[in-house]
């Protein structure tokens, strides 16, 4: 599963129309001897809102990825932590439990490598696997330990925090601005795109480099910040970050 590419396709084909539309009525104005008044103004009021949504868009979408890339650093640490504290659990109850630990991990590595490859919901139905495996482990973490208060102090937290950077990454995968913000940012795209061909039909000819530059500078963006909302699916990925969870589970032998 991927980012539609037929989308940014057609988002870089419609900012081409808006632009050469606007090309050949500017064309038709200009040499009818006609400009509109007060277009500066209407232009530096466009193209100023457009490069402060594309700066707040693009800033906060990559701040959301790098708070993903952090939150998969903490689930390696909290697990890995509380693998090393099932020490404190009596020997007899210990091999229960790192065996809980072993599917839970391998489980939550799958999960997200599940959402490239197979899409959301079965991505979901991995995530449920895990939910489960999470309660198996706090019940017999908790009867292991219900006689050895000192133990549950040292392990009880620690799997309280590893379950809890579980729901803060799914709850991190759906945060995003509203849809109505890609709308009115996309329409501006190509309402701007009208205005500069507009000004370009000052001229009989095209300059097809410029145009060229322009349609697939804003095209791309758009597409750079749709990509930095969705790190799993398309060309900007956090996959190496995972790799960490890997490496906690081949330490789990």
């Amino acid at each position: 599963m991927t980012l539609p590419v037929g989308a940014f396709a057609g988002f870089l084909l419609g900012t081409l129309l808006c632009l050469e539309a606007g090309r050949r009525l500017g064309y038709r104005d200009f040499r009818a001897g006609r400009k509109p008044a007060g277009l500066v103004p209407v232009e530096t009021v466009a193209f100023g809102l457009l490069g402060l949504m594309l700066a707040l868009t693009f800033s906060g979408a990559a701040e959301r990825l790098d708070r993903r890339r952090a939150q998969i650093v903490d689930e390696a640490n909290a697990i890995a932590t509380a693998w090393l504290r099932l020490d404190v659990v009596p020997v007899v109850a210990q091999p229960k439990l790192r065996d809980a630990f072993r599917r839970y991990t391998d489980s939550r590595i799958q999960t997200y490598r599940t959402v490239a490859a197979d899409g959301i919901e079965a991505a979901r139905v991995e995530l449920a696997r895990s939910v489960a495996t999470q309660r198996e482990i706090w019940t017999d973490a908790v009867a292991a330990t219900r006689d050895i208060p000192p133990a549950a102090v040292v392990l009880l937290p620690a799997l309280n925090a590893m379950f809890d950077i579980t729901t803060t990454r799914v709850a991190a995968t759906q945060m995003h601005p509203p849809s109505v913000v890609y709308i009115v940012l996309g329409l501006l795209v190509q309402a701007c795109a009208f205005l500069v061909g507009y000004e370009m039909g000052a001229s009989e000819t095209r300059s097809w480099p410029h145009v060229v530059v322009l349609v697939v500078l804003l095209s791309v963006t758009m597409y750079v910040i749709l990509d930095f909302e969705y790190p799993r699916l398309g060309l900007i990925r956090v996959d190496d970050f995972d790799g960490l969870i890997v490496q906690v589970r081949a330490s789990m032998g």
